[in-house]
C-alpha cells in the first residue's frame, strides 16, 4: 500500500554487449521488410483479381457471343441444321464458321447439329467424291487454302471431342462398322477418316493440329471405353469406323514429305495406342492394314530414339493388372514377327525392336516358369507360390509371342549378310556386327532374367543360327586378342569391364541348354552347333574367363546362389548380375563339355584344368573358407585336376572324423548282426542312428546261423567286412529296391513301393550306408548308373543320358526328333505308359497332356519330357530319400566337386591295372609259408599272369578293395593289420582245403585242362555274374514251376488262397519258414502283388539259396 524504494528509472543494460541503437536499427529494418512484403502481396492480389475479372468477363462475353451466333445459325440453317446443304461447306458460307464457333461437345443440341452436318458431308463424298472442291470451291489456291485447312482441322477435332465427351453414353456403339450409318458415333468417325485421308492436300496440317491436341490420348480413352472385356475381344465380321479413323491418323507417319511439328512423344500413337491391352485382338482389321503398310518399322524407330533419351518415362496404366509398359511390350512383340518377316527389313529395324523390348522387359516383374513337370532333384516341399502383379493373360501374350517365327526373322535380320558370306577366323567384327551382337545379347540377358526362358532357349538353339553367329564373333575376338567396346545399349556397364562378359553370358547358357537336347550323332558327327575342332578353343576361352571372374577380379561377395537371389528383381544391366549369371553358365557348360569328352574323347582331359590350380598354394587356400581358391572349388571345380580335388576331399573327411572325436575302442555303438539276416538286423538297429552317431566309430560282431557269436575283435576289419556284405546284399536287384540297366548298372526301382512297404525308409538307410562307406574310405563294388549318380549332385538328366537306361526308347525319340514328315499324323499325345510288374497305366507328362497333340512346334518339348520322365520323374522320391541319407555324412559341397564318373571312382575305385609287385612286397605270411616258399613263388607267378578282371576277383576273395585309384596298394596295406593270403578262413569262413579247391579248379581252367563235370545252366550263369529268372526254374524244380504258372494265370481271387510272402526251406528233413521280404509272413498275396510274389519265389530258389556258395566258387 505504501511505496518504498528508489523512484528513479532503472537503467537497462544489454548483457549481450549490444547497444540500444543497434537493436533499434534491426527492428526498423525488419519492420520495413514486412511492409514491403505486405505491399507486394497486395499488388499480387490486385493483379490476380484483375486477371480473374478479365477472364470471367471474357468468358461471359464469349458465352453471350456464342449465344447470339447460335441464334443467327438457327435462324439461317434451322435448329438442328436441317436447312443446310452442300453449299454450306463452301468458303463463302457462314455455316461452318458459326457452327465451329459456338460448338460445345457437352451440349447435346450442338452434337446433333454436328452429326447432321457430317452426315451431309459423307453423302456428298459418296456421290461426288471430291471433298476438296466442297470446302474450297473451284480453286484450292494459296489465297484461300489456309482458311480451308483451318475449318477442316477444327471440324475433325470437333468430331473427336464429341465422341470423347459422349463415349460412356455411346460405349456399346464405339466399335460399330459403317454398315450402321444411322449411329452418330459411326458418322463422326467416318467423317474424321474422310477428312484425314492421306491423299488430301491438308492432311499434314490437320494431323499436326490434332496431334498437338493429344488426339491419340482421346482415342485411347474412347477405345478403352468401347471394350466390354479387355482380355476377351468380341468377334466382328467387318472393319469398324473407329479403325477407319485410326488407320488414317496412324498412316501419316509413312507420308513424305511431312511438315508436322515435333510433338511430345508421350502423347504419340506409339505410347498411347500401342499400350492398349491386346490391341491387335480388339482391332484385327487395323492390325492387317498396320502390317500391310509396314508402319511398324517407323513407329519402332520413333520409340527407340525416344526411350533411349527418356528412360524415366512412365506409361499410362489401364489398371494394376494391365500396366502400360507390359501392354506395349505384348503388342510390340506380336507386331515384330510380321515387321521383321519383310525381306527388306534391315538390321537397324531389328536393333530398334531390341532396344525397345529390352527397356520394357526391364520394367516387368520376373516371371516363374510356366507349369511344367518338376525336375526330380527339386525338394518336394518347395514353395510354388510366386507374387504376380501383371495379369497372367498379358504375361502369356508376351511369352508366347516370342516364338520360333519371331526369333528366326530377328536373327536373320541382324546377321543376314554375315550368315550368307561367313567370316574368316582373322576378320575383325564390323561396327554393324558389334552393334547387332550388343543389342541381341542385351535383349536376351534381360529376357532370360524376366521371362520363362526354357522354350525361348530351345527355339533359339534349334530354329535360329544365333549360336553359330555368337561363336564366330567370340572366336574371332579371342584370336585377335581384343574385344570391342559396346555402344549405347550397355550404358550401365562400365568401360573397364571385359568385352567378353556379355557375349559369353548369353552364349554359354544357350549352348548349355542345347547340349541337354543334342544327341550323340548331332554332337560328334554333325558337330552342332560348334565344330569338334573348335571346342578346345572354346574351353580355353571359358577357362580364362572363369579364372578372371573368380581369381583376377574376384571380390568378397556372397555365393552365386545368394547373389542371384538378391539380384533376381534387378532387370537392368547390373554388372554384378551379369557376372554371376555368366559365372554359373560357364561353369555348367564346362562341366557338360567334360561329360561329352568322357563319353568319346576329342581332347585331352588335362586341357580342362588350369595350370594355376595345381600349385600347393592353391590347395592350401582351397581348404580355407572365404578364399578365392575355395570359391573356384565351389563354383568351377573342374578347373582343378581330379587328384587335387581328391586330396582336398580326403582332407575334409579326415577333418570331419577328427571333429567327431571318440576313440574306436571306446565306442558305445556295438551291434550284433546275424549273417543270414544282415540287412534286416542292420536296418532295425542302425537306421535310427543320428548324424553324430553315424560319423563316429561303429563296431560289429557277427552271429552265425547257429546263433553263436563269432570270435574276433573288431579293430576295423570286421566293420569293413560288414559294410561290404550289407551293401552287396541291399543293392542286389533281387531284393527289389534297385534295378539294372542293360549295361548292368544300378538305379532305384520305380516300382519299389509294390515290393516293400517301407521302401522310402530303406532308401534313406541305404543312402546313409553309402555315405558311411565313403566317409570311412571303404571302397565298395557297386556300379551305379550315371543318371542316378547325378542325383547325388541334385542334378537333372537329359536326353543324352537315356541310352544307358532305355536304348530302344532313345532310338525312338531320335527317330521322332529327325522325322521329316508331319509329326501330328503320328497321333502322339503328352502321355507315357507306365509298366510295373505287368500292370500298365498312362501318366500325363504335363497337366492336360492326354488331350495335347504332339506337333512340329512342341516335339522337342515332348522328347525332353519323355526323357525327363524316365530319367528323373520316375525315381524322384526314391532318389530324394537316398540323397537325404547320403547327405547325413557327405556334405553337398564336397560331392559337387566331382562329376558322375569321378563319384563312381570315389565309391568303387579305379579300374586301372594292379601293381602285383607292390602287393607282393607288402604281404605278410603265416602258417609256415614265407617269401621264397615254392607254393608262394608259384602263386605270385600265376597271379601275375592273370588278366585284370581275374586279378580283381582274387583281391575280392581276400577282402581287399580291388579298385586302387585313390591310394597305391602299399599305402592301403599299411593301414591293415596282416593280410593272410593263404590262411583266410577268418575272413572267408571256409577251410583251407575248400579255398585251395577253388583255387586249383580255377587254375585247371586257366591251364586248359578239361574236366568232366556237368553243371546246371542256372549255376553256370553265376560264372557270368548273371541272375536267373522264372523261365530257368523248370530245370531245378518243374513242379514248383507248374504251381507258379497256375498262380500267374489264376482267374479267381488270389487273396482267397491264403498265401504269404514266405517259402518253406527243407534241409535234411528239417523244415523252416523264410520270409521273401521283411515282414513277408504278415503280407498277403493279392491280385496287385502276385507277379512280384512269383518273381521272388523263383529268385529265392534259383539265386538266393546258393548265393554264398556261388559267390566263393566264382571268386
Amino acid at each position: 500500500m505504501f511505496f518504498s524504494g528508489d523512484s528513479s528509472a532503472r537503467k537497462r543494460v544489454d548483457l549481450g554487449g549490444r547497444s540500444s541503437k543497434e537493436s533499434d536499427r534491426k527492428v526498423l529494418l525488419e519492420r520495413a521488410r514486412l511492409d514491403r512484403k505486405r505491399r507486394l502481396d497486395l499488388r499480387q492480389q490486385t493483379s490476380a483479381a484483375i486477371k480473374i475479372q478479365k477472364c470471367f468477363r471474357g468468358r461471359k462475353d464469349v458465352k453471350m457471343t456464342r449465344s447470339k451466333v447460335r441464334e443467327q445459325f438457327n435462324a439461317t440453317f434451322g435448329v438442328h441444321g436441317e436447312k443446310a446443304n452442300w453449299q454450306c461447306f463452301g468458303p463463302d458460307s457462314e455455316f461452318l464458321p458459326q457452327l465451329l464457333f459456338f460448338f460445345t461437345s457437352n451440349n447435346s443440341t450442338d452434337v446433333t447439329i454436328l452429326v447432321e452436318a457430317c452426315r451431309l458431308l459423307l453423302q456428298y463424298v459418296q456421290q461426288n467424291g471430291n471433298i476438296v472442291s466442297l470446302f474450297s470451291g473451284l480453286d484450292y489456291s494459296s489465297q484461300n487454302h489456309s482458311l480451308v485447312d483451318f475449318r477442316v482441322k477444327k471440324l475433325a477435332y470437333a468430331c473427336l471431342q464429341a465422341i470423347f465427351h459422349n463415349r460412356n453414353q455411346w460405349k456399346d456403339n464405339l466399335l460399330m462398322s459403317p454398315t450402321y450409318p444411322y449411329l452418330p458415333v459411326v458418322v463422326l468417325f467416318e467423317t474424321v477418316a474422310c477428312l484425314t485421308a492421306p491423299v488430301l492436300p491438308w492432311n499434314c496440317t490437320v494431323i499436326d493440329y490434332l496431334s498437338q491436341r493429344k488426339v491419340f490420348l482421346l482415342l485411347r480413352c474412347i477405345i478403352l471405353t468401347g471394350l466390354h472385356d479387355v482380355k476377351s475381344p468380341l468377334l466382328r465380321g467387318s472393319v469398324s469406323s473407329l479403325e477407319h479413323a485410326l488407320i488414317s491418323l496412324a498412316s501419316h507417319v509413312d507420308q513424305e514429305p511431312c511438315h508436322c511439328s515435333n510433338v511430345d512423344q508421350r502423347w504419340s500413337f506409339s505410347l498411347q495406342i500401342l499400350s492398349i491391352p491386346f490391341l491387335w485382338h480388339h482391332l484385327p482389321f487395323f492390325k492387317e492394314v498396320f502390317w500391310a503398310k509396314h508402319l511398324g518399322r517407323h513407329y519402332m524407330h520413333q520409340m527407340a530414339d525416344f526411350l533411349l533419351n527418356h528412360s524415366s518415362i512412365v506409361l499410362n496404366d489401364v489398371s494394376q493388372e494391365y500396366p502400360g509398359h507390359a501392354c506395349l511390350l505384348g503388342n510390340l512383340i506380336e507386331a515384330a514377327g510380321v515387321v521383321l518377316s519383310d525381306l527388306n527389313s534391315s538390321s537397324h529395324t531389328a536393333i530398334d525392336f531390341l532396344t525397345i523390348s529390352t527397356f520394357l522387359l526391364g520394367l516387368l516383374p520376373s516371371m516363374d516358369e510356366l507349369p511344367r513337370q518338376r525336375p526330380l532333384d527339386e525338394d518336394l516341399t518347395m514353395n510354388d507360390e510366386h507374387k504376380e502383379v501383371v495379369s497372367p493373360d498379358l504375361l502369356k501374350q508376351i511369352s508366347s509371342s516370342i516364338d520360333s517365327r519371331l526369333l528366326q526373322h530377328l536373327v536373320n535380320a541382324l546377321f543376314k549378310d554375315a550368315l550368307q558370306t561367313g567370316y574368316s577366323d582373322k576378320t575383325w567384327p564390323s561396327n554393324e556386327e558389334v552393334e547387332a551382337i550388343s543389342a541381341v545379347c542385351t535383349f536376351l540377358h534381360v529376357t532370360f532374367c524376366t521371362l520363362p526362358h526354357e522354350l525361348i532357349m530351345t527355339l533359339l538353339a534349334y530354329r535360329t543360327d544365333l549360336l553359330p553367329a555368337l561363336w564366330s564373333y567370340i572366336k574371332r575376338c579371342n584370336e585377335n586378342q581384343r574385344w570391342p567396346l559396346y555402344s549405347k545399349f550397355t550404358n550401365n556397364i562400365p568401360g573397364d569391364n571385359p568385352g567378353w562378359l556379355l557375349p559369353l553370358a548369353v552364349f554359354c547358357p544357350l549352348y548349355k541348354h542345347m547340349l541337354k537336347f543334342v544327341d550323340t550323332e548331332e554332337f560328334y558327327e554333325q558337330e552342332k552347333p560348334v565344330k569338334i575342332t573348335d571346342i578346345p578353343s572354346l574351353v580355353i576361352v571359358i577357362k580364362q574367363a572363369l579364372w578372371q571372374l573368380l581369381w583376377s577380379i574376384h571380390s568378397h561377395a556372397p555365393s552365386s546362389q545368394k547373389l542371384l537371389k538378391n539380384l533376381s528383381d534387378d532387370k537392368t544391366l547390373s554388372v554384378e548380375l551379369i557376372k554371376v549369371k555368366a559365372r554359373v553358365a560357364m561353369s555348367e557348360l564346362l562341366s557338360q563339355l567334360q561329360d561329352w569328352n568322357n563319353r568319346r574323347q576329342f581332347m585331352s582331359a588335362d586341357d580342362f584344368h588350369l595350370q594355376e590350380a595345381r600349385s600347393e598354394t592353391f590347395v592350401s587356400q582351397a581348404l580355407l573358407e572365404n578364399t578365392r581358391a575355395s570359391e573356384i572349388l565351389k563354383q568351377a571345380p573342374f578347373l582343378v585336376p581330379f587328384t587335387i580335388r581328391v586330396k582336398i576331399f580326403t582332407s575334409e573327411l579326415v577333418a570331419s572324423r577328427q571333429r567327431s572325436g571318440g576313440h574306436p575302442a571306446l565306442t558305445r555303438l556295438r551291434f550284433k548282426i546275424r549273417r543270414n539276416r544282415i540287412l534286416e538286423d542292420a536296418f532295425n538297429q542302425l537306421s535310427s542312428l543320428s548324424e553324430d552317431d553315424l560319423r563316429g566309430p561303429i563296431r560289429i560282431s557277427f552271429v552265425n546261423e547257429f546263433g553263436v557269436e563269432e570270435a574276433g575283435i573288431d579293430g576295423g576289419g570286421i566293420f569293413k567286412d560288414f559294410m561290404e556284405n550289407i551293401i552287396q546284399a541291399s543293392f542286389d536287384v533281387q531284393y527289389g529296391l534297385f534295378k539294372e540297366t542293360p549295361g548292368h548298372l544300378l538305379y532305384p526301382n520305380p516300382g519299389s513301393a509294390l515290393v516293400h512297404e517301407q521302401h522310402l525308409q530303406f532308401f534313406h538307410f541305404l543312402g546313409s550306408l553309402l555315405g558311411k562307406a565313403m566317409y570311412e574310405g571303404i571302397l565298395v563294388d557297386i556300379p551305379f548308373a550315371t543318371f542316378f549318380l547325378s542325383k547325388l549332385k541334385e542334378k537333372s538328366n537329359f536326353l543324352h543320358d537315356l541310352p544307358s537306361l532305355d536304348p530302344e526308347l532313345y532310338r525312338h525319340l531320335l527317330f521322332l526328333k529327325h522325322y521329316k514328315g508331319d509329326v501330328s499324323e503320328l497321333e502322339l499325345y503328352f502321355v507315357v505308359v507306365k509298366n510295373e510288374y505287368g500292370e500298365q497305366t498312362e501318366e500325363e507328362l504335363i497337366p492336360g497332356g492326354k488331350d495335347m497333340h504332339v506337333t512340329k512346334d512342341n516335339v522337342i518339348a515332348f522328347i525332353h519330357l519323355v526323357a525327363n520322365y524316365r530319367l528323373n520323374y520316375q525315381i524322384r522320391i526314391q532318389s530324394l530319400h537316398f540323397l537325404r541319407g547320403f547327405q547325413q555324412l557327405i556334405q553337398k559341397e564336397w560331392i559337387e566337386m566331382f562329376n558322375e564318373h569321378e563319384i563312381q571312382l570315389l565309391i568303387s575305385g579305379s579300374l586301372e591295372s594292379m601293381d602285383v609287385d607292390d602287393l607282393r612286397s607288402n604281404t605278410h605270411y603265416a602258417g609256415g609259408y614265407h617269401h621264397d616258399h615254392q607254393v608262394i613263388v608259384m602263386f605270385w607267378e600265376v597271379l601275375k599272369s592273370f588278366s585284370l578282371e581275374y586279378q580283381k576277383k582274387f583281391l575280392k576273395s581276400i577282402q581287399f578293395p580291388y579298385r586302387l585309384s585313390l591310394l597305391p596298394p602299399s599305402a592301403f596295406l599299411s593301414q591293415q593289420a596282416v593280410v593272410n593270403l593263404l590262411e583266410c578262413q577268418n575272413l572267408c569262413h571256409y577251410s583251407d582245403a575248400s579255398c585251395w579247391y577253388y583255387f586249383h579248379y580255377f587254375k585247371a581252367m586257366y591251364e586248359g585242362i578239361l574236366v568232366d563235370i556237368p553243371f546246371a545252366t542256372f549255376f553256370l550263369s553265376k560264372l557270368k555274374e548273371k541272375s536267373n529268372f522264372l523261365h530257368d526254374l523248370p530245370s531245378l524244380d518243374p513242379e514248383l514251376y507248374r504251381h507258379l504258372l497256375f498262380l500267374k494265370h489264376y482267374k479267381g481271387d488270389v487273396s482267397e488262397l491264403e498265401l504269404y510272402f514266405v517259402v518253406v526251406k527243407n534241409e535234411y528233413g528239417e523244415q523252416t519258414e523264410e520270409e521273401l521280404i521283411p515282414g513277408g509272413k504278415d503280407m498277403h498275396v493279392t491280385k496287385d502283388n502276385v507277379i512280384a510274389f512269383i518273381h521272388l519265389v523263383a529268385n529265392y530258389r534259383l539265386n538266393y539259396q546258393i548265393r554264398i556258395q556261388s559267390l566263393h566258387f566264382l571268386l
